[in-house]
């Protein structure tokens, strides 16, 4: 999947969180304690990219990815207008193929993801843990609930530039410092705009926001500063990125029936899961006719279920607004966050009617 799906989470900001929980004697100190320790244990393991780039012993294909990595940073603040500052300006290694996995739930017939509520960052629709068996196991207690379920490895995460000093930044890691040209662009370009604007509470709103940064960041990154193959490769990915955007909104469309209706729940269980067996012989033939069998969504599609699709809807659906919104102001990216900034002042529900 393109590099946001991996969903861009905020354990980072949990620092801050974790110091008013830890001083007033909240409940969920033990998840705190462990997004505290996770974070520190990834930028402590990070240096200067420079440091990277000149120890001979750093391979050369890292050296290379690292060194454009530095021309993709310095793009996003001379010509998106993201922030100048330390993140993505070092490199951790981390040995392991995840940042973080998040957990994400919902009810056996809601695509509503469910929330939970942490200071500084507000109410999020996912819960981040640095080791996966601690995922898993917070995942098992919510199954015991009836909830179903959805655990899934996050190659990045913003701290919203919320952390002092150039320590706490947001570094580069290998989880994601080998994508191809274009979606290491689109990671960072999308992990920045977290920084410029946060309205608390609202994923979809913050998600989609960068989503479209991201997109409209990519293209004129690859249109300006890629070779041809670099392009072919996004343009391919892209294809892909959109057949499967198109393939689970119209399985997302055809669950939000089936849980609408006024059919008996067990009749709508049922229905769910004749809908779930379509939803994966169409992807099938998808792969088969159109992507040469490219293998990329397959771990998606064998574990979908409303957790998954509820995730996905929350970086998709609002992006095309906040593009309209770009265009309507002539392009102009201080203008553009400028008004992304206001928006994220207003109440969900205005930011909504806002929105083109």
């Amino acid at each position: 999947m393109a590099a946001t799906a991996g969903v861009a989470t905020l354990g980072g900001a949990l620092l801050l969180a974790a110091t008013v929980c830890l001083t007033s004697g909240c409940s969920n100190w033990g998840y705190y304690a462990q997004s505290v320790s996770g974070h520190l244990a990834i930028v402590g393991a990070a240096k200067p990219v420079s440091d990277w780039v000149d120890d001979v012993r750093t391979d050369s294909r890292l050296r290379e990815r690292l060194l454009l990595s530095q021309r993709i940073r310095d793009f996003a603040t001379q010509e998106l207008r993201e922030p100048d500052n330390a993140s993505y300006r070092r490199y951790a290694d981390l040995h392991r193929g995840a940042a973080i996995w998040n957990v994400v739930a919902t009810g056996p017939l809601s695509l509503e993801l469910k929330t939970w509520c942490f200071p500084v960052v507000g109410c999020v629709g996912y819960r981040g843990y640095y080791e996966q068996s601690e995922a898993e196991r917070y995942a098992m207690s919510l199954r015991e609930q009836g909830l179903e379920v959805s655990v899934y490895g996050v190659p990045a995460y913003s701290t919203l530039g919320k952390l002092p000093g150039d320590f706490f930044a947001d570094p580069l890691l290998n989880t994601f410092v080998y994508y191809t040209q274009g979606e290491l662009a689109r990671l960072i370009f999308h992990e920045l705009a977290h920084q410029i604007a946060y309205a608390k509470g609202d994923t979809e709103f913050n998600e989609s926001f960068a989503t479209a940064v991201e997109r409209i960041g990519a293209a004129r990154w690859l249109k300006d500063h890629a070779d041809d193959q670099a392009q072919a490769e996004f343009n391919r990915d892209e294809a892909r990125r959109a057949d499967f955007r198109a393939l689970t909104a119209r399985y997302r469309t055809r669950l939000e029936l089936v849980y609408r209706s006024d059919r008996p729940d067990p009749e709508k269980l049922l229905d769910k899961l004749s809908v779930m067996a379509q939803l994966r012989d169409d992807y099938d033939t998808l792969k088969r006719e159109r992507w040469g069998g490219f293998p990329g969504y397959d771990g998606w599609i064998a574990r979908a279920n409303n957790a998954s699709f509820g995730v996905l809807a929350a970086y998709t659906n609002l992006a095309p607004n906040f593009e309209r919104l770009f265009d309507r102001l002539g392009g102009d990216f201080p203008s553009f966050y400028a008004e992304v900034q206001r928006l994220a002042a207003l109440k969900s529900t205005e930011r909504r009617l806002a929105l083109p």
